[in-house]
């Protein structure tokens, strides 16, 4: 599918999806965009990021290593593992380098599907869908919960017979352990072998993070669950980690620096499907 069949409107009129946006209760996506300096969000969101800064005042030191993270996983991802093909779950509004932008940097002709269901997301997917004339660049309104649904529409634009680098970034806090072990071999079950799964996940390893899920949850967003390192690392059961395996996310094959990054509660990695 070329670029310009894959981001072809239909002959539908359609919705406009900041119709569907509530500025009166505040938005996870939009709360992390305020934590790494970003300009689309609202005062709700602000003030309910300004709660958890209260109380974990470190939260912009753990977004901003975590997007340095992802920098640095989908530059291992199209370079020295040769991934193509990124299916991104739970897009966000990062502020820069997002994955089309890195991968297509590495690879011009990688494609890349994005998917997230929130409305404002949505209303920036024409700015996402700008990515290098060789490659594929599109957006999916769709639900992690709906694996299915995610796999049957990505499956139009990506070749699930050739290697594939799941993306689930910042997005299991928002499921429970029993959903994450349902989810994620759903989908790597669908990728061929030489696919790659890449995880980022708050951890609870300091009472700041825990008394920040607390007012992050009383705000009113959709909740967000910390989790020791160890869960994290069993949703990558059946695959080969790639060393260092899951660590401290300024920890994974950091790049060249003569300064140390502070410590985050923030633990990741990335594991090959045989």
């Amino acid at each position: 599918m070329s670029s310009d069949e894959s981001s072809r409107p239909s002959d539908r009129p359609e919705k406009d999806p900041m119709e569907d946006i509530d500025t009166s209760v505040p938005q996870s996506a939009r709360i992390w965009n305020y934590w790494l300096g970003g300009k689309d969000n609202y005062a709700v969101d602000r003030a309910a990021g300004d709660q958890v800064l209260r109380v974990y005042p470190e939260m912009p030191d753990a977004a901003r290593a975590a997007r340095h993270f992802i920098v640095r996983v989908v530059r291992y991802l199209a370079g020295e593992a040769g991934i193509r093909q990124f299916l991104d779950i739970g897009t966000g509004l990062p502020t820069v380098d997002n994955t089309h932008e890195i991968a297509q940097r590495v690879a011009p002709e990688a494609k890349i599907v994005y998917v997230d269901n929130d409305p404002l997301v949505l209303a920036h997917a024409r700015a996402l869908l700008t990515g290098s004339a060789e490659g594929v660049t599109v957006y999916i309104d769709a639900d992690l919960h709906q694996p299915e649904t995610i796999l049957e529409q990505a499956g139009r634009t990506l070749d699930f017979d050739r290697p594939t680098a799941l993306m689930l970034m910042g997005i299991l806090g928002h499921i429970d352990d029993d959903e994450a072990l349902s989810i994620i071999p759903r989908l790597m079950d669908r990728l061929a072998p030489g696919s790659h799964l890449g995880i980022y996940d708050f951890t609870d390893t300091s009472e700041g993070v825990r008394n920040a899920e607390r007012l992050y949850e009383e705000s009113g967003t959709l909740p967000y669950h910390p989790r020791p390192i160890e869960k994290i690392e069993g949703f990558f059961r059946g695959l080969d980690l790639v060393p260092p395996g899951v660590v401290h996310v300024p920890d994974w094959r950091p790049d060249p620096s003569p300064f140390t990054g502070p410590r985050v509660d923030v633990a990741g990695g990335v594991a090959r499907k045989p």
